[in-house]
C-alpha cells in the first residue's frame, strides 16, 4: 500500500509570520492607562513597542504588542486585567513599498482591514504597523508575492 504522502511547502500553504496583538479591558478611568503602561515599564521580561487606546464612555480598550507576547500576557494575569489575544501582521515599508501599495494591494483581492496602527519600533528606520485583515494568510501571500517585508516576534525582538 501506499505511505502517506508528506505535505509540500507550496504558496498555497504559505503561513505568514505574525505577532500576538493582546486587547486589555480597562475601566474609562483617569490614570488606568498609566497603571497599565508601568506595570510594563517595570517588567524586566517585555517592553510595549505598539499601543492603540480605543475608548467608550464606561471603559477603554487598549490593543498592544510587546517584544514577548508570553511574558505579556502571564503580567497581565498576574495584574487581573481582562484581554484577548489576536495574531496580526506586522508590515513594515521599504523603498517602493507604501502604505497606499499595500492598501491597493489587499483591495485587489477584496481583503478588508479591520485596523491597523502604527509600532513606536521601527526596524531599519522603516515605518512599521500592525495590520489585522479578513484573512492574514491569502494578506501574508500577497503582500510576499509583492515583496513586503513581514516580521514575526524574533524581529520584533531584535528591535531593541
Amino acid at each position: 500500500m501506499s505511505e502517506a504522502a508528506t505535505p509540500v511547502e507550496t504558496a498555497q500553504s504559505y503561513s505568514p509570520p505574525t505577532v500576538t496583538q493582546l486587547s486589555v479591558f480597562l475601566d474609562n478611568r483617569v490614570g488606568r492607562l498609566y497603571d497599565l503602561v508601568e506595570a510594563f515599564a517595570d517588567s524586566p521580561d517585555c517592553t510595549i513597542c505598539a499601543l492603540s487606546v480605543h475608548e467608550a464612555a464606561d471603559h477603554a480598550v487598549v490593543r498592544l504588542i510587546t517584544d514577548n507576547a508570553r511574558a505579556a500576557i502571564d503580567l497581565l494575569r498576574d495584574h487581573k486585567l481582562p484581554f484577548c489575544a489576536m495574531d496580526v501582521l506586522i508590515v513594515e515599508f521599504t523603498k517602493g513599498h507604501t502604505l497606499s501599495g499595500m492598501c491597493l494591494n489587499l483591495l485587489a483581492a477584496e481583503l478588508n482591514i479591520q485596523f491597523a496602527y502604527p509600532l513606536m519600533v521601527r526596524p531599519n528606520s522603516s515605518p512599521t504597523i500592525a495590520l489585522a485583515v479578513d484573512d492574514k494568510f491569502l494578506a501574508g501571500q500577497i503582500l510576499r508575492r509583492k515583496e513586503f517585508r513581514l516580521l514575526g516576534e524574533a524581529d520584533i525582538m531584535d528591535m531593541h
